[in-house]
C-alpha cells in the first residue's frame, strides 16, 4: 500500500478516535479501512470505509497532482462506468484529496467485512463499462439509499453525477 493511502488510514483513524467519537450515527461494528486502492492516470482511487461513511477517493500521486477544491466546489470524474462528481477534503493532516460520497450513514450493515464487501464491489464496477442503468435507482439527497435496493442495482446505478 502506497504511502498516501497507509496515510488516508492514519488520518480518519484519528478522526475517528477524537472527533467521531460520540456521534450516534457511528456503526460500532465498523472500523476505518482504505479498500482496493490502485493507480489510475498516474493518482490512486479506491473506497474508504469508515464507521459513519463509505466514499469513493481519489489521492494524487508522485506525478499526478489533485488541484485543490475550495468549499462547495466540485470537480467531475470520469471512469469507465461513467462519470462521477467530487469535492474537496479539506482534512490540514491529509493534504489535497478528492472524496465522492457514497453511503452514509453505514448503519444497515451488520458487520465490517459486508461493507469491505460492498467497497471491493464499487471498486470492480468503477471500471466497467456499464451499458444500462436502472430506472428504478434509489438516490436520495445526492447519496446512495441501499435501502430496498439490490446489491446488481446498487452496483449499476451511476456512483454519483450519471454519465
Amino acid at each position: 500500500m502506497t504511502q498516501a493511502v497507509l496515510k488516508l488510514e492514519a488520518v480518519f483513524n484519528e478522526i475517528a478516535r477524537t472527533r467521531m467519537v460520540d456521534v450516534p450515527i457511528l456503526n460500532p461494528a465498523m472500523r476505518v479501512e482504505a479498500v482496493g486502492f490502485r493507480v489510475w492516470e498516474g493518482r490512486w482511487i479506491g473506497v474508504l470505509v469508515t464507521p459513519w461513511m463509505i466514499n469513493l477517493v481519489l489521492l494524487p500521486g508522485e506525478d499526478a497532482p489533485l488541484a485543490p477544491l475550495v468549499l462547495g466546489e466540485k470537480s467531475v470524474w470520469r471512469f469507465p462506468s461513467g462519470s462521477y462528481e467530487f469535492m474537496g477534503l479539506n482534512e490540514p493532516m491529509l493534504g489535497v484529496c478528492h472524496v465522492c460520497s457514497l453511503i452514509s450513514p453505514v448503519m444497515d450493515f451488520a458487520t465490517h467485512e459486508e461493507a469491505v464487501g460492498v467497497a471491493q464491489e464499487i471498486n470492480s464496477a468503477l471500471f466497467v463499462e456499464v451499458e444500462d442503468k436502472p430506472a428504478d435507482a434509489k438516490i436520495k439527497g445526492g447519496l446512495i439509499n441501499p435501502q430496498n435496493m439490490s446489491r446488481r442495482d446498487f452496483l449499476r446505478i451511476p456512483l454519483m453525477g450519471g454519465q
